[in-house]
């Protein structure tokens, strides 16, 4: 299991993800988490920048498609309407089956799709479940939840063995 919780990139946040460079490297579709890696828990809509990211993607070719594991029903649906991307919500990541409906759905193949989001368990591991790059971003805000910061004790020394490979997307 060890390779399979190492990002294949790390990243500060979504913004340092350069659209460009994930065209070039033939991502066409990117999987992104919700909750803490396109927006704080509970920021129900996108913000500017959180929407000119988008734009960027869109106008380099990569569509941008919302998979989370949150399980509010509207959560998802709210934020990827907002941004008119496409969604699947309760995705049960990291078992790879919504990747692989994502995937399907867009037309896409594994090579052309890659994965955002801030937690190895369920992200990275899903991402590498389904045989797509991998991309980990810090989480936005740890604040108000203990599990999270437990949860990103156990993932720390994952994230700096990523951060040492230093991949090309």
């Amino acid at each position: 299991m060890g390779l399979s919780l190492l990002a294949d990139r790390v990243f500060r946040s979504i913004y340092d993800i350069d659209p460009q460079e994930l065209a070039r490297s033939g991502i066409r579709l990117l999987l992104a988490d919700l909750d803490n890696t396109l927006a704080a828990y509970g920021v129900p809509e996108p913000d500017e920048a959180v929407r000119a990211w988008e734009r960027e993607l869109r106008e380099a070719g990569v569509t941008l498609f919302i998979l989370s594991n949150n399980r509010k029903p509207d959560r998802a649906r709210r934020y990827a309407r907002s941004l008119g991307i496409p969604f699947i919500g309760h995705a049960g990541k990291p078992r790879a089956g919504s990747f692989r409906r994502a995937m399907e759905e867009m037309g896409v193949t594994q090579r052309e799709t890659a994965i955002v989001g801030d937690q190895i368990f369920t992200d990275i591991l899903g991402g590498k479940n389904a045989g797509v790059t991998t991309l980990l971003v810090e989480p936005i805000r740890l604040s108000g939840n203990p599990g999270r910061y437990l949860r990103y004790a156990a993932e720390w020394p994952f994230r700096r063995l990523a951060q040492r490979r230093r991949k090309s997307i």
